[in-house]
Order: C-alpha cells, then sequence, then structure tokens
C-alpha cells in the first residue's frame, strides 16, 4: 500500500474526501502524514480526528523556502512517504521537494487549467462569463497550476450562480475525482510519469 503526504492550508474538506475514499477501501493507500502551513487551519482538527500525524511549520521562522522543505523532506522520509498530494497547501513547491519527489506530486484545481491558475479560480471564472468551468488534476512542477494535466471534468455554470453555490458544485467534483485519480496513479505506482 502506498504511503502519501497531504499538504493542506484550509478546511481539509479534500484531505477527508480522501480518508473517506481509503475508509471504505475504494482508495488503496495510507495518508502517513498531513503537512499544513497554517496553525489555525481547521483540516487540522480534522487530521486530529483521524489520528493522522501532523507537521505544522510556520514558513516565517525560516530563512528561506529551502529551509522549510528541508525539515519536511526530513519528516516525509522518517514517515517512509512515497507520494505527495496538495489539498489546498496554498504554497508554491520549491526545488527541493520536486527534486525528492519528480513525478509523485499532485495537486487539484477548481477551474480547468490553463484557465484561471491561482487563487479564486471560482470567483475568476464567474467574472470572465464563461459558461463552463470545471476541476483539473495534475502533476506539480515549478509553476503556477502549470504542470502536466492528469484528469479534468467539466462543470456548465448556471445563471443563477453565485461564487458560494458554484464553489458547492466543484467542490462535490473534487471530493469524487481526486480519490478516483489518487488510486488510478497509485495503480501504475512507479510507472507515474507526466
Amino acid at each position: 500500500m502506498t504511503k502519501i503526504a497531504i499538504f493542506a492550508s484550509g478546511s481539509g474538506s479534500n484531505y477527508q474526501a480522501i480518508m473517506d475514499a481509503i475508509k471504505s477501501g475504494s482508495l488503496e493507500a495510507s495518508v502517513e502524514l498531513l503537512v499544513c502551513d497554517r496553525e489555525d487551519a481547521f483540516v487540522l482538527e480534522r487530521a486530529k480526528r483521524e489520528h493522522t500525524p501532523i507537521f505544522q511549520f510556520d514558513p516565517k521562522r525560516y530563512d528561506s523556502k529551502s529551509d522549510y522543505e528541508k525539515e519536511i523532506t526530513n519528516v516525509l522520509h522518517k514517515h517512509q512517504v512515497e507520494f505527495i498530494v496538495l489539498a489546498g497547501y496554498m504554497r508554491l513547491i520549491g526545488d527541493t521537494l520536486l527534486q525528492k519527489f519528480t513525478n509523485r506530486i499532485i495537486n487539484i484545481h477548481p477551474s480547468l487549467l490553463p484557465s484561471f491558475p491561482g487563487k479564486h479560480a471560482v470567483r475568476q471564472a464567474l467574472q470572465a462569463g464563461v459558461k463552463v468551468t470545471g476541476v483539473t488534476v495534475h502533476f506539480v512542477d515549478e509553476g503556477m497550476d502549470t504542470g502536466p494535466i492528469i484528469a479534468q471534468e467539466a462543470l456548465k455554470i448556471d445563471i443563477l450562480d453565485t461564487e458560494q453555490t458554484l464553489a458547492e458544485k466543484v467542490h462535490k467534483i473534487e471530493h469524487r475525482l481526486y480519490p478516483e485519480t489518487i488510486q488510478l496513479l497509485l495503480q501504475k505506482n512507479e510507472g507515474v510519469t507526466p
């Protein structure tokens, strides 16, 4: 069974979806660690309830991204983590982690990339007036949501959608698509290449 770490900065709804998929048997993996960069993130409460080990850090206490990523790498190594899943982690991954986990870091994004990368993708889609948005799972590279795409699912935007209603629809897709995609990738295991 592949050992994964989940990186998150917020409420942790995708963390929970992954945990639920593991408990149901639809995702064959074990979550060895939650990495979180915010002490007030609700995902920490979720991880405590699920008995997931936590590495919570304050980036401001380090001189550089490389310094805190070295510490994260050491903790990942101690937990024998093989694969990293970003689930609302609001930091760009740097060279230190990218080199240690080449083609083994994935992210989920609430738009059909390459459209609307970065923060507030749901709001960006509404403001742009597009008729379709969706969800993308992609490999992580050094850019902002620029890595090779693994899976996408489209969603029609209703004329009455608000940012909140559209975000809820997007989350519903994310919570199903992400565990499914992780399972497919892990079945290929070492053959994970973009």
